[in-house]
């Protein structure tokens, strides 16, 4: 496990397809609060929630996280992360993890996985995670994000389009998936070394990332490397629609 990494949950009131997100319930408590919890339990010496609302800050209460009252016009949660990093004066080398604030569901054991992934990993200043795609749905689904990687695991690309494409099998038939190749869905789990994002935040957006709506592809595009680690078990999911809401508490409750 990394040692002295930090845990950022950057959460936003307004979200567009739905408004005060993480302070709806899920099992009876404001989602932000089981973000929280997750990010408590994992082996992070500091856990800080960023939010421009102060509601969202105070139902962190009692979590044993800090709160941070960041600015309003930041565009994604990559800028509140390095609102936060910037005052706290946290030292380049840090590993800060980003979880973001409406995954109620990611295990604790993925927050320590890819903090230790970027700690033991000098050549690259960013990491995060994917799993096997197991449904040929998954993979034509756009809202889906795959990746590919090259032998050591380095990030080729980030896509929603079908990746990759396997010409042969599915000139054929799209119904299955080829065994010959292994598909990845990317995990929205990031590690990041404090000094990495301040230079990060320094290019502009790149073509491909505004054509894709991915972040991540702004790092590759300016020449530097993102390592991803196969998830050592699945998240349950992310909460994007009111429907995702009972979908995270029925996980919970399989969860134990």
């Amino acid at each position: 496990m990394a040692k002295g990494f930090k845990v950022v949950i950057p959460a936003r009131y307004g979200s567009s397809r739905l408004p005060g997100k993480p302070l709806l319930e899920i099992a009876g408590e404001p989602m932000i609060r089981h973000v929280v919890a997750r990010a408590c339990a994992s082996g992070a010496d500091e856990v800080v929630v960023a939010s421009d609302d102060a509601r969202i800050l105070e139902a962190c209460a009692g979590l044993g996280a800090a709160t941070q009252l960041t600015a309003t016009e930041h565009r994604s949660g990559t800028e509140r992360v390095a609102e936060v990093i910037a005052t706290r004066g946290w030292e380049a080398d840090t590993v800060v993890v980003n979880l973001q604030g409406d995954e109620p569901c990611m295990p604790a054991a993925l927050i320590d996985q890819v903090a230790s992934d970027l700690a033991g990993c000098e050549g690259a200043g960013m990491a995060t995670l994917a799993s096997p795609i197991r449904r040929v749905e998954a993979l034509f689904d756009p809202h889906v994000v795959k990746v590919v990687t090259d032998v050591k695991g380095f990030a080729l690309y980030f896509s929603r389009a079908p990746l990759p494409w396997h010409r042969d099998e599915f000139l054929g038939s799209r119904a299955s998936l080829p065994e010959s190749v292994t598909f990845l869905r990317h995990i929205g789990l990031y590690a990041y070394r404090a000094g990495f994002l301040e230079r990060y935040l320094a290019w502009p957006p790149a073509p491909l990332e505004v054509a894709e709506s991915l972040e991540q592809l702004r790092v590759l595009w300016h020449g530097e490397r993102i390592h991803v680690g196969i998830a050592e078990r699945t998240p349950g999911p992310g909460v994007d629609t009111r429907e995702d809401l009972g979908r995270a508490e029925a996980w919970m409750h399989e969860d134990g």
